[in-house]
């Protein structure tokens, strides 16, 4: 198979959808890897190295999606990509479609067999290519918070630590899955006073069993949860429905009620935030104010940790890339049920339930679709 790596282009995007060494290894199954020239230069992964690994340094984008048989990317593609992709091709990528009709059209439209990375699931019922930018972003939820706390950034100018007669920020988390876990993990190494909400009580008492009374953990009733919120310096928007809009949690009017300079980071961004008043920011551009509340809303927050990034996201998705190669797409699918929850889009039927529901469209799903 030909499989194609174009760079990324979305605003300050740096991670690539594969590295040398998963060049190296698709090689020596016989395939061919066309690299974008520059595609992984600004985290250290020369075009040198992708073409000692094996691959074809490719000239430009739109030469990848022409000779590809298969594109794997790291961000969603933007319109213009859409428009390069054809029938006879797939994609593999985080796709994040629920908020997103404008994407979903084009990719529709384009005919392609498009699979997101963020909907396959593992035996244990977890989302493995998810999960690692989910740490990421978690963990980068709590240093995005602690620098915009502070007055020069926008923030009420409150230490997260705090310091000796002082009292630390007060960091509300809601959502006790993997970005949540992580989020509270940096929290409270840096001594902030937290707290986190959750609807499962199994993981409220895994983090009670392992923090004990650093953390208040608390079943995510929305009464509580405004109470808490708006009492809180800083909250965390950690919520996820895999594949579907992430669901509004705090409302326009309890962001009216929040401490003014309070920072909100909202994580779930990349399917439609949990706040009302969230809208995707940039790094180049971050934040706003609702209100006189921060808010921080980057839909590619791990972006700004490329080289972190790239490694921890392709150690995850490269089995799958290396099987969908190996086995082709259709068997590939076909013969695996959780690679097969990654199907969004495939020759113009949209097959992902969540996605139809957030637009209102109709889906045919993927068990139906290939098994005809």
């Amino acid at each position: 198979m030909i499989i194609g790596v174009p760079q990324e282009v979305k605003n300050n995007e740096f991670r690539v959808g594969l590295t040398p060494g998963n060049v190296r290894g698709l090689c020596k199954h016989g395939h061919s890897v066309l690299i974008q020239r520059g595609a992984g230069e600004q985290i250290g992964l020369t075009d040198e190295s992708y073409r000692l690994a094996g691959a074809t340094l490719i000239n430009s984008a739109a030469e990848v999606f022409a000779k590809a048989e298969m594109i794997v990317k790291v961000k969603e593609p933007q319109a213009q990509e859409c428009a390069m992709l054809r029938e006879d091709q797939m994609l593999f990528t985080y796709l994040h479609l629920a908020p997103d009709p404008l994407q979903t059209k084009a990719l529709l439209a384009s005919g392609a067999t498009c699979i997101a990375y963020e909907t396959v699931t593992s035996g244990s019922g977890g989302l493995p290519l998810l999960a690692p930018m989910s740490e990421v972003a978690g963990r980068m939820s709590i240093q995005a918070a602690a620098i915009h706390l502070e007055k020069t950034h926008g923030g009420s100018g409150i230490l997260m630590a705090g310091v000796p007669g002082v009292m630390p920020a007060k960091v509300v988390i809601l959502g006790a899955g993997v970005v949540g876990r992580n989020a509270l993990q940096m929290a409270v190494g840096m001594g902030a006073e937290v707290c986190i909400f959750d609807r499962d009580i199994d993981r409220l008492r895994q983090i009670d069993m392992l923090y004990g009374n650093r953390v208040r953990t608390f079943y995510a009733d929305p009464l509580l949860v405004e109470l808490e919120v708006c009492e809180a310096d800083v909250v965390i928007g950690a919520v996820l429905l895999p594949g579907a809009a992430a669901p509004k949690l705090v409302s326009r009017e309890m962001v009216r009620k929040m401490k003014a300079g309070a920072v909100v980071v909202d994580v779930a961004i990349d399917q439609g935030g949990c706040f009302e008043t969230s809208m995707p920011t940039t790094h180049t551009d971050p934040t706003f104010i609702v209100d006189g509340v921060l808010h921080y809303c980057v839909a590619n927050m791990p972006g700004a940790v490329a080289r972190t990034s790239t490694f921890a996201l392709t150690n995850a998705t490269y089995p799958y890339v290396e099987a969908l190669a190996n086995r082709g797409g259709m068997m590939a699918l076909t013969q695996d049920r959780h690679l097969r929850n990654g199907l969004s889009v495939h020759k113009g039927v949209l097959t992902s339930e969540p996605v139809a529901k957030a637009q209102k469209q109709a889906y045919t799903s993927a068990e139906e679709l290939l098994t005809v």
